[in-house]
C-alpha cells in the first residue's frame, strides 16, 4: 500500500510531463498556422514525445483544432501508448520507473492560452485544460533499484520545461469521466484496482523554480477535488472484498467523505471457518459514512503519511463471527492487540481524534459442543479514540492511544469503558476500566445459554465497576459487582432425551443454595470484591483475554470456588 501511495506523485509527474510537452510544442508552432500545419504539428508532437520519453511512449490522435485568437487547442481521440519492449530494455539498464501508463482520451481541450506571454515573456498561462472520456491504465512493476535511487521529484517538472518557459501556470485542470485501472505486478502476481467515471479537478497549478518549495501547494497545485462513484475491490490473498458508494475529496475544505462503506467476505461462512488456520473471527463491517476533517494533505506528498485532525465514523454495524466446530484456540495471539496491530501497519498514520457515532457492534460464536450460536451486542456505540498513530516521532511526544466509549450492552445496560494503550510498549502494556449500569441478568442468556448451557433464571445488575491493567502475559486489577436475586438454571444438553430437557432440578437447587451468592453484599452483609490476577492463555485473543480476566472477577464476587470455576470452564 505504501508503495502505491509513493507511486502517485511519479504517475502524475510522467502524465504531467507528457501533457506539458504536447502543450509546449503546440503553442510554439501555433504561430505558424499555414495551410499544411496539421501534419507538420502532428509529426513534431509525435517526434518530441518519442524523443523525450526515450522511445517509451507513442502519441497518436485523430484531429487537432487550433484557434490562435482565442488561444484554444483541441485534440480528439488522442492516445498515448507505452512500448513494452522499450520498457524491458529500460529495466535491463536499470533506468525504468516503477510505473508506466496507457491513456486514451475522447478529447483534450486547452482554453485561454496567452500566446503573447508565452512567446515574448516565456511564461505560459492557460485558463483551463479539460480531458474528457479517458481510459487510463497504470502499469506498476516495482523495481528494487528504485528503492535506493535518489529521485529529486521536487524539481523534475520544472527541469523539464525551464529551457522553454520560465513558468507555466494553469488556472484549472478538469478530468471528466476517467476510467482508471491500476495494475500492479510483483513476484509474478498481478492485481488490479478499477474505478470508473471518476472526476478530478486541479486548481491554480504553477510550475516555476520556486513552486515545488511552496508550502501552500500540493505537488505544484493549490487545491484538488476528487469524486469517485461506486467502487468494489476483492482484496488479493484475503477472504474479503471492500467497497463504497462514493468517495469525495476536497483539499480546499481539507475534507474526505466516504459513504456506504462495506467490508464483507467473498466466500461463505462455512468455507471460511473450515479453511481458517489462524483462528480469526470473520468480519462484517458496514458504515454509513466515514468523514475526515482537517486533512494534512502535505503529509501525503511529503511524508507518505495519512493524517487528519478528525475522523468521524457514523452509523452502521460491525459484527464478528467464530465457529468453534472448526476453529480452536490453538494459535498464538501474543502481539495482536489493537495497538500492536496499528503499529504493524506498513503505512504511517496519524489521526488526532476518531469519533465513533451510533455503531452497533456484535460478537457471534457458534458452540462446538452444543452447536448453537451465542450473541453479545453493544448497541449505539459512541465515543472517541485519541492519538491514533503508528508514527514514532509523534508517539515520542505522547505514547498513549486512549479510547472513551459507551454503548448499550445487550440493548439494556449502559456500558462506559476507558482504554489506554501504550503504543511503544514492548510487551503490549494497556489498561481498561469501566462501569455497567443497571439491567436484568437474564439479558445475558443470549450468549450464556448457547455456549455454556446455563440460564439466568433471575437477577438484577445494579452496577459493575472494574479497573484493570494488562500486558501480553497477565491482567490484574479489581472488579466490583452489585447485584441481587441471582438464580441460575443448569440445563440438560440440547440433544438429551425428551424427558430430560430443561433444567436439572437437583443440580440447579444445589448450585443456587450452596455454590453461589444470590446477592452482593451476601446474606451475611459481606461485600465480595474480585481481586484479579489472571495469567493470559497465549492462544486467547486480546478481547477474549479481557473477558476472561473480568470473568475471573465476576466469579469471585458471586462466590464460586476454584473447583466450581474449573467445572464452569469445562462447559465451554
Amino acid at each position: 500500500m505504501m508503495k502505491n501511495i509513493r507511486s502517485i506523485p511519479r504517475i502524475w509527474m510522467w502524465s504531467g510531463g507528457i501533457l506539458l510537452l504536447v502543450l509546449i510544442v503546440a503553442m510554439s508552432l501555433g504561430a505558424y498556422y499555414v495551410r499544411n500545419w496539421k501534419p507538420k504539428i502532428k509529426a513534431k508532437l509525435e517526434g518530441v514525445v518519442q524523443q523525450k520519453s526515450k522511445g517509451l511512449y507513442t502519441l497518436t490522435y485523430d484531429d487537432m483544432e487550433l484557434q490562435i485568437l482565442t488561444g484554444t487547442v483541441r485534440l480528439t481521440n488522442a492516445e498515448l501508448v507505452s512500448d513494452s519492449t522499450v520498457y524491458r530494455e529500460q529495466i535491463e539498464s536499470k533506468t525504468a520507473s516503477d510505473s508506466r501508463f496507457h491513456i486514451k482520451l475522447e478529447s483534450l481541450e486547452v482554453k485561454g492560452v496567452n500566446l503573447w506571454s508565452a512567446l515574448i515573456r516565456k511564461k505560459l498561462f492557460i485558463k483551463h485544460v479539460t480531458l474528457r472520456g479517458a481510459d487510463l491504465l497504470v502499469l506498476n512493476e516495482p523495481q528494487a533499484y528504485n528503492d535506493t535511487v535518489k529521485r529529486d521529484r521536487a524539481t523534475s517538472l520544472y527541469d523539464r520545461i525551464k529551457d522553454t518557459f520560465k513558468s507555466i501556470q494553469v488556472d484549472k485542470v478538469s478530468l471528466d469521466r476517467f476510467n482508471v485501472v491500476y495494475s500492479k505486478t510483483e513476484s509474478g502476481n498481478t492485481n488490479e484496482i478499477k474505478v470508473d467515471s471518476t472526476q478530478f479537478r486541479f486548481y491554480d497549478i504553477l510550475i516555476d523554480e520556486n513552486a515545488a518549495e511552496d508550502s501552500t501547494r500540493l505537488y505544484y497545485f493549490k487545491a484538488l477535488q476528487i469524486d469517485i462513484p461506486k467502487f468494489e475491490y476483492e482484496i488479493p490473498t484475503s477472504p474479503y472484498r471492500i467497497g463504497f458508494e462514493r468517495l469525495m475529496i476536497d483539499s480546499r475544505e481539507d475534507q474526505l467523505l466516504l459513504t456506504k462503506i462495506d467490508l464483507s467476505p467473498k466466500i461463505n461462512k462455512v468455507d471460511y471457518f473450515r479453511n481458517d488456520k489462524e483462528n480469526k473471527a470473520l468480519i462484517f463491517l458496514n458504515f454509513d459514512t466515514i468523514r475526515m476533517e482537517k486533512i494534512r494533505f502535505r503529509d501525503i506528498f511529503d511524508r507518505q503519511r495519512i493524517s487528519s485532525i478528525y475522523v468521524h465514523m457514523a452509523g452502521g454495524t460491525a459484527s464478528f463471527h467464530k465457529d468453534k466446530r472448526f476453529q480452536k484456540d490453538n494459535v498464538n495471539k501474543i502481539g495482536e492487540a489493537p495497538h500492536q496491530k496499528i503499529m504493524a501497519v506498513n503505512l504511517p498514520l496519524y489521526f488526532d481524534t476518531v469519533f465513533v457515532e451510533n455503531i452497533d457492534v456484535s460478537y457471534h460464536e457458534l458452540s462446538g459442543r452444543y452447536h448453537r450460536e451465542g450473541v453479545i451486542t453493544f448497541q449505539q456505540a459512541h465515543g472517541d479514540i485519541t492519538n491514533v498513530t503508528n508514527d514514532t516521532s509523534q508517539l515520542e511526544k505522547d505514547n498513549f492511544m486512549r479510547a472513551d466509549l459507551q454503548a448499550n450492552l445487550m440493548g439494556l445496560g449502559r456500558l462506559h469503558a476507558l482504554f489506554g494503550f501504550d503504543m511503544l510498549s514492548k510487551n503490549g502494556s494497556h489498561s481498561y476500566a469501566g462501569t455497567l449500569g443497571s439491567m436484568e441478568v437474564s439479558a445475558f442468556n443470549r450468549i450464556i445459554t448457547p455456549l455454556l448451557n446455563l440460564q439466568f433464571a433471575s437477577g438484577n445488575v445494579h452496577r459493575i465497576r472494574f479497573d484493570m491493567q494488562g500486558n501480553d502475559y497477565r491482567n490484574w486489577g479489581k472488579l466490583y459487582f452489585d447485584y441481587d436475586q441471582l438464580k441460575v438454571n443448569l440445563l440438560y444438553p440440547p440433544d438429551a432425551e425428551s424427558n430430560k430437557r430443561g433444567k436439572r432440578g437437583i443440580l440447579t437447587f444445589l448450585i443456587n443454595q450452596l455454590l453461589i451468592n444470590d446477592s452482593n453484599p451476601d446474606a451475611n452483609e459481606v461485600y465480595h470484591i474480585g481481586e484479579i490476577d489472571y495469567e493470559r492463555v497465549p492462544e486467547y485473543s486480546h478481547f477474549k483475554t479481557i473477558w476472561k480476566s473480568l470473568q475471573e472477577g465476576l466469579q469471585q464476587t458471586v462466590g464460586l470456588s476454584e473447583s466450581s470455576k474449573r467445572k464452569l470452564n469445562e462447559r465451554e
